[in-house]
């Protein structure tokens, strides 16, 4: 409970009130390595908050799992899309390892910026760090070359992409299995 109140602390003064609010309002869950914790079909009425553990965000074209972000300790991850507008979404969530994490449902972080302001600035001043992300993200993807695309993420997984299987990175990457391999073996 500890890590995920000091999460908020970064970035916001954290009243009394609003502590009590936070964990009397998410839970524990754990996962186990394979399993799905949100499924394209359905909405997501959830966020998870990882205290141990990796989560790989993805979707299937073709038959083929496409990894689109990897989550570990201390960050968020839901399916974005259907987190904010109630609807399905092309997103699946699953567990790369066992995980723990901390619920909390979106009617629960309506109820928090409805009567706590600061979690406004909280939500801003997070979605500034992502939103900087995507940015290098999609420059990395449209102007680098396969070798910077694979620098670029061990740059941005530096403490988690020795955890990752190496066929999930290749498809993050958008670049073959074996075209990875190459490049791992030229290092």
């Amino acid at each position: 409970m500890e890590d995920f109140i000091q999460h908020f602390s970064h970035y916001i003064n954290i009243s009394r009130e609003l502590e009590i609010q936070l964990t009397n309002r998410i839970s524990c869950k754990t996962f186990k390595k394979g399993e799905i914790l949100h499924h394209s079909s359905e909405i997501c009425h959830r966020s998870y908050f990882i205290k141990k553990g990796l989560l790989r965000l993805y979707l299937v074209k073709n038959g083929k799992e496409i990894s689109d972000y990897f989550c570990s300790e201390n960050e968020w991850v839901n399916s974005p899309r259907s987190f904010m507008f109630s609807e399905p979404d092309v997103y699946f969530i699953d567990a790369l390892e066992d995980t723990t994490t901390f619920e909390l449902k979106i009617d629960d972080l309506g109820y928090l910026f409805d009567n706590f302001p600061e979690m406004e600035r909280y939500a801003r001043l997070s979605m500034n760090s992502l939103l900087y992300q995507i940015i290098e993200r999609v420059n990395s993807m449209r102007f680098t070359t396969a070798k910077e695309k694979y620098d670029h993420f061990r740059q941005t997984y530096h403490k988690i992409h020795p955890r990752i299987p190496l066929g999930m990175t290749a498809s993050y990457l958008g670049i073959t299995q074996e075209t990875l391999s190459r490049i791992r073996a030229r290092r």
